[in-house]
Order: structure tokens, then sequence, then C-alpha cells
């Protein structure tokens, strides 16, 4: 084996290292909503007052159409497994600012990389995720201000608005504690 082959298998190694996987068992305690559940962005943002991150294309879109840009967005281009409509990713993918990789039903380091430089930049931020974003509204309660909102999508309901406390972060900590694969380089990064 050469040493670039041995670099790349070393690398791909620590990636599966630095990645949490959503186990089966985890799955039914995700499907109800980690706040309450709006129809209208005009409505909803208006119990925003602290930073705004959106998680999921359709979110984002509506977010947008209602005059706000999200401080952080993420989005795949996909809703409820399928393409968005062209309108859709037009909108949310025109200021495109990173790009992440993240798997379905995975948290990867890649995204909560991504994620972290978004809430440090002073200007709106959207990533767009290669695989899935749908899971990493958890690190973004994590890594999110005291009282931050984190919006993401409830499929056929509407938009989840978590405004982030202690509890909440509590809360989620505990889930992602139950995710297969060591959480300790996710800890590190959030500084949790």
């Amino acid at each position: 084996m050469s040493r670039d082959e041995h670099a790349s298998e070393s690398a791909a190694a620590d990636a599966d290292d630095q990645r949490l996987v959503l186990p089966d068992e985890l799955r039914h305690e995700l499907k109800g909503p980690m706040g309450p559940i709006e129809t209208d962005a005009d409505v909803l943002l208006e119990d925003v007052s602290g930073p705004l991150i959106a998680v999921g294309d359709v979110v984002t879109y509506h977010i947008l159409q209602a005059g706000r840009h999200p401080d952080v967005a993420l989005v795949d281009e996909r809703t409820k497994r399928q393409t968005v409509d062209e309108e859709i990713r037009e909108v949310v993918t025109d200021a495109t600012h990173l790009e992440a990789e993240n798997p379905p039903a995975e948290i990867s380091a890649d995204v909560v990389d991504a994620l972290l430089e978004g809430l440090e930049r002073e200007e709106p931020t959207t990533i767009l995720v290669d695989g899935e974003e749908d899971l990493v509204a958890l690190p973004a309660i994590l890594a999110a201000p005291e009282g931050a909102s984190v919006v993401y999508g409830q499929p056929d309901e509407g938009m989840v608005h978590v405004t982030v406390t202690d509890d909440v972060r509590e809360d989620v900590r505990t889930l992602l504690e139950q995710f297969e694969g060591d959480a300790t380089w996710l800890w590190a990064a959030l500084d949790a």
C-alpha cells in the first residue's frame, strides 16, 4: 500500500469515527415536534428575537418569503426525500456560502463544522448539504446561543419552532448520546 493510499484510508477511518448514526429504535422519538408548530412564517417570526437557524428547504423558503434571512440555513434541495420545486431550489440556494457532506440518518463532523462556521459569520449563511440535513437541527440547538430559534419542518404539519434553552439543550444531548458512534468529537466541537 502506498503512502497516499494509507493516508486516504486513514482519513476515511477518521471520517467514520466522526459521525453519529441514528439507530432505528430512536426514530420514533424524533417523530414528535420539539416545539410549537406554525404554518405561517410571518406568525412564527413574531416569536423570533435572537439568531435564527433554519433547517430544511421548504422552511428556509417560507422564512425568506416572509422577508427574513436566517442567520444560518441548511438545505439539501430535497423535501420528504423528493427533489424540491425549481422555484424553491433557486430561492434557497441563491446565496449558498458553504457546502458540507452529511449522509442520511447521520450527523457528520463536516456538517457540524459548516454549521459552526456559519454561526460565527456576520452575514446570513446558507449551507448546501450533500446528503441530508434533517438531523442537523439537533447539533444546531446545542450550538446556538441561549434564546436563539431553530426552525425545522414537521412533514405535512408545518414548521417547528424551538427556542434554545438549557432544558432543550439537555434533552437534545440525551438524544444524541443514544446515537451510534462516539460523540466525543461532537462534544469537543461544541464545547459541550
